[in-house]
């Protein structure tokens, strides 16, 4: 394949132009030798609208399991034999508890996810009583919620109550959707979202690889959440959690997965990017290269899976020179916390 100049492809998408499939096989199949000056290029088009902050969002599992779905990714799908914990919707006194976390783990964003087709009368007004709540305590804080698919007088209900956004996956290419879903449609889901930006709430919708797509596959979701208009894409990397019918499933490397991060931004330059599932696991040691595509990521854990340390989140923003948004004055926090540990272990000797 043809080599190409990375920094021309990021001039073109600086400019509005739409990268053509060619050259989107083209980031996908950059050669590993080259894939710093893919980054570079990547992060020229982060840096023009994000500069070097990173949103930090925090992830609250409120429903979990009982789901009806046949989601061959999910633990909590009716299919999978998963060991998870399952629960009704938690109470606000836990919803609450969590917000707290949110704001003191320095999270902008704090994302309430049911599990479930979509939420039925009651569970919107136990969410949106909730939220009310939140926002009563915390108002600078950004409420995204995940309820599956989505009424559209359960949207305007939900804005309302004070959420900012919604989530809702497309996940995969409309051609291999049928491959890991039967029980509802690629389109549901894009009506869904299209019922959420009719609503105003911002859009959040993003993907999940390593489930055996194709590139082509790949390529085709990064330009149907371009043609939608989404706010803010997390783009998800498989746990192939034991239980699931993908379990054992292990398809995806680092090099892989910063291509994967570089093609998103590239198609869609200003959308909020955040690596989400399983960063931790598919990038490990080349965690921080991926901020130079994306500018955001969750921290703390995920729905049934485990993060890794808030610190350590924190330290690798640090050691690259980036901000969190919202704490820019990070560094000066951080030695505050610092001067705290010292003093309680003088006093513990």
């Amino acid at each position: 394949m043809e080599k190409l100049n990375w920094q021309l492809l990021a001039k073109k998408s600086l400019e509005g132009e739409i990268i053509s499939k060619e050259e989107a096989h083209s980031i996908l199949n950059c050669e590993d030798d080259s894939l710093l000056l893919l980054l570079d290029a990547a992060f020229s088009v982060r840096k023009k609208y994000f500069g070097k902050k990173v949103k930090l969002n925090f992830l609250m599992n409120a429903k979990s399991g009982l789901c009806p779905e046949d989601c061959s990714y999910c633990s909590q799908s009716k299919d999978s034999e998963a060991k998870i914990n399952k629960y009704p919707f938690l109470s606000e006194k836990e919803v609450l508890a969590a917000a707290k976390n949110a704001v003191d783990s320095k999270a902008k964003r704090f994302c309430m996810v049911n599990s479930g087709r979509g939420p039925t009368d009651r569970e919107i007004e136990e969410v949106a009583s909730a939220i009310k709540k939140v926002k009563n305590i915390y108002p600078e804080l950004e409420i995204c919620v995940c309820l599956g698919l989505l009424k559209e007088h359960h949207a305007e209900q939900l804005k309302n109550a004070g959420v900012h956004a919604y989530n809702h996956n497309l996940n995969t290419s409309e051609d291999f959707y049928s491959e890991i879903c039967s029980t509802h449609t690629f389109k549901d889901r894009v009506e869904t979202v299209e019922r959420v930006k009719h609503a105003g709430l911002s859009s959040c919708s993003g993907s999940l690889f390593g489930m055996g797509e194709k590139d082509e596959d790949i390529i085709e979701l990064a330009f149907s959440l371009r043609k939608i208009g989404v706010d803010s894409i997390p783009i998800n990397f498989l746990m192939a959690i034991p239980g699931t019918l993908l379990q054992g499933k292990n398809e995806l490397t680092p090099q892989k997965c910063l291509k994967i991060l570089c093609l998103f931004r590239l198609i869609n330059p200003q959308s909020e990017i955040r690596i989400a599932g399983g960063r931790e696991h598919h990038l490990r040691w080349l965690q921080p290269l991926g901020l130079y595509a994306a500018n955001s990521i969750f921290i703390g854990d995920y729905l049934t899976t485990k993060g890794q340390k808030i610190e350590a989140d924190i330290g690798m923003i640090r050691d690259l020179g980036f901000e969190i948004e919202g704490h820019e004055n990070l560094e000066n926090s951080l030695k505050g916390q610092n001067q705290v540990l010292e003093e309680f272990s003088v006093r513990l000797k």
